[in-house]
């Protein structure tokens, strides 16, 4: 059986869809074989992200409604062979969802792959449901603001009543210079509010935005860039190896990352 994760906040905009398709991408370069679910009904992006809109014939709702089997939704990535994308629907609504028929198609999956990333919608109504309930581990992304981690508090507290116990934090979009300056919260910090595992920290990276709109995972094409780094070291920590994690240092004008003893 694979493992089955589930990547959410209860704030929007926090960068969960490119922690997705850079985690999943990642775990691929690897020699994992991974499907990323978007969970997002209603308004998908996932296979924006990654660049397959155009290869999207089916998705989880035909599935779910039994309008095509499994292996006809999956769209393989266009440069990991190891990695698919399984699409959410743009007809239907979050209500539309039969929470029991995912929970069913997820497990059927993960009989078969080693990974299954699931990207949640934001907030914490039936969308957050159906993407929470095949998971048994959780990765948690926020962002250095006071009302992303009040937000990503209560989803931890949901997802422990609904017996996740595995769950980790990504701190996304982390400036040296606004934390310097007071202006962004420290990881430190969060990690003390919120009390969970810290797995990582990714940087505030241009060449996110860069790849994004091309259409191309950052971590398939971008390796030297300080964001691929470090969604490449959430996965090999997601895979068990002692990657310590990183301090911020600030030498150039550029960031760098310097290898701590923990």
């Amino acid at each position: 059986m694979g493992r089955t994760i589930v990547v959410t906040a209860g704030k929007g905009g926090v960068g969960k869809t490119t922690v997705t398709a850079n985690i999943g991408a990642s775990l691929a370069k690897m020699g994992k074989s991974v499907v990323v679910v978007d969970m997002d009904i209603g308004l998908r992006n996932l296979d924006v992200v990654m660049g397959l809109e155009n290869r999207v014939v089916y998705n989880i709702m035909d599935i779910s409604e039994e309008k095509c089997k499994i292996n006809q939704a999956l769209v393989r990535d266009k440069h990991l062979t190891s990695l698919f994308l399984l699409p959410a629907s743009q007809v239907h609504t979050k209500d539309d969802i039969d929470v029991d028929k995912i929970v069913e198609i997820i497990s059927t999956i993960e009989s078969s792959v080693d990974y299954v990333v699931l990207d949640s919608p934001a907030g914490i109504e039936k969308g957050f449901e159906s993407a929470a309930a095949p998971a048994k581990e959780a990765l948690i992304v926020v962002t250095p603001d006071v009302s992303s981690v009040r937000d990503a508090d209560r989803v931890i507290g949901l997802l422990e009543s609904k017996g996740v116990s595995a769950i980790s934090l990504i701190v996304n979009r982390y400036d040296l210079n606004l934390v310097e300056k007071k202006k962004m919260l420290d990881y430190n910090s969060i990690v003390e509010i919120l009390g969970v595992d810290l797995i990582g920290i990714i940087p505030e990276d241009k060449a996110i935005i860069d790849s994004t709109n091309r259409g191309e995972i950052l971590v398939s094409n971008a390796s030297g860039s300080p964001a691929a780094k470090a969604f490449e070291n959430v996965a090999k920590r997601i895979e068990g190896e002692n990657v310590p994690l990183s301090d911020f240092t600030q030498a150039r004008g550029m960031f760098w990352f310097l290898r701590r003893e923990r």
